[in-house]
């Protein structure tokens, strides 16, 4: 039994444009998720950077309380200098305060450090604010998108199912059982032109016979690969 060319050129095309409108179809949704991810993650990393801006608040304003309270009991050891009873004590308070005035000292540079740390992590702030602003405003564009396309795609599958269907139903009962084996098992892989002697699904040469035979418009099988073979539209068949 022999089938048209046209029929297998067209069974293939269909196969093709199905396969690439369902990659579109599942390249949507998984296109939104990305762009979810990424929301996420800055996010978290806008949470992150406004905890460690007030994690060095915190830390630094500790310091200057620290500064503060040093200072203060400085000014009382030296009130208490002044009403010294002997020499031992008046020596003791004077190494008091000078340690203390050491500590504060360093306090002091530790103060201006966390100062400056906290100014650097502010800055932070703004452009990671931006960032997720103009993702999720992306995000919320595609998501637009992809919804508007789906139905249109969802349509174009469908109608690309009914006619595959039709025209599978002119293919021969001998080999209608071989190409469902072959399409589910490749695909739109499953066919194949013919390049000459050669198989372009596995470009491995067939024999004589083969190509004699699909040229007269039988149903030929790549044995190499599987494929069901057709003469491309550009090369003319025997009549």
């Amino acid at each position: 039994m022999t089938l048209s060319p046209g029929a297998l050129r067209q069974l293939h095309r269909l196969h093709q444009q199905l396969r690439d409108l369902r990659d579109r179809q599942d390249r949507g949704p998984k296109q939104v998720q990305a762009r979810a991810t990424n929301v996420v993650r800055l996010e978290q990393q806008l949470v992150k950077l406004r905890e460690e801006t007030k994690t060095a608040q915190v830390a630094s304003n500790s310091k200057e309380g620290a500064l503060k309270a040093n200072e203060a009991k400085i000014e009382s050891l030296r009130v208490k200098l002044n009403q010294c009873a002997n020499n031992k004590e008046y020596k003791a308070l004077v190494d008091q305060i000078a340690a203390d005035e050491m500590a504060c000292s360093v306090l002091a540079d530790e103060i201006l450090e966390a100062m400056e740390k906290v100014e650097a992590l502010k800055k932070t702030v703004p452009p990671a604010e931006e960032e997720l602003a103009k993702a999720q405003a992306e995000m919320t564009k595609l998501k637009a998108t992809v919804a508007d396309q789906a139905a249109t795609i969802k349509s174009e599958i469908v109608r690309l199912e009914g006619e595959l269907k039709q025209v599978e139903s002119t293919l021969p009962a001998d080999m209608r059982e071989a190409y469902e084996r072959a399409v589910k098992s490749m695909g739109d892989g499953a066919l194949a032109p013919a390049e000459g002697d050669t198989c372009t699904g596995c470009n491995r040469q067939f024999t004589t016979n083969m190509l004699s035979d699909l040229m007269m418009g039988k149903i030929i099988f790549c044995k190499s690969c599987g494929c069901l073979l057709y003469i491309p539209e550009e090369t003319k068949t025997a009549r």
